[in-house]
């Protein structure tokens, strides 16, 4: 089957929460039951992968985080290719005036087999991932 980009979105991978205190939002997200999934050093900072059912917040030290409202970065779509996902989304964004922030699929050495990835920008300046796990085919 060839992947189109409506059979290739498997649906919400996650949030991205940017924090100044790691250790405060652990614990804080404790108390609701999250769990950490996967922990790792990135550029000297701090990732935590936290899960409740099938929700999941990517959480990372970030020293420029905003802590006010709408203080999540970004929201990521699980893809099953990054690499098929990504010229469907460039022609739409193309099409309609969306902004790609990332101009090539990019990767980064988190779960098992890393994870490729690419982001746009929505029209509330939010930015939206398509994520693919890689190996979790």
């Amino acid at each position: 089957m060839s992947l189109t980009l409506d059979n290739n979105i498997c649906g919400l991978g996650h949030m991205g929460l940017p924090t100044l205190d790691m250790d405060a939002t652990i614990k804080f997200y404790r108390f609701w039951g999250f769990k950490i999934i996967h922990s790792k050093i990135n550029a000297g900072n701090k990732v935590n992968f936290i899960q409740k059912g099938n929700c999941i917040i990517e959480t990372y030290e970030d020293k420029a985080a905003v802590k006010a409202w709408g203080a999540i970065q970004h929201m990521a779509l699980n893809v099953q290719s990054a690499d098929d996902a990504f010229p469907f989304v460039k022609e739409i964004c193309e099409k309609n005036g969306y902004k790609m922030i990332d101009h090539h699929v990019m990767t980064l050495p988190f779960w098992d087999k890393g994870i490729k990835y690419f982001n746009i920008e929505g029209p509330n300046h939010e930015v939206l991932e398509f994520c693919e796990i890689v190996g979790n085919k």
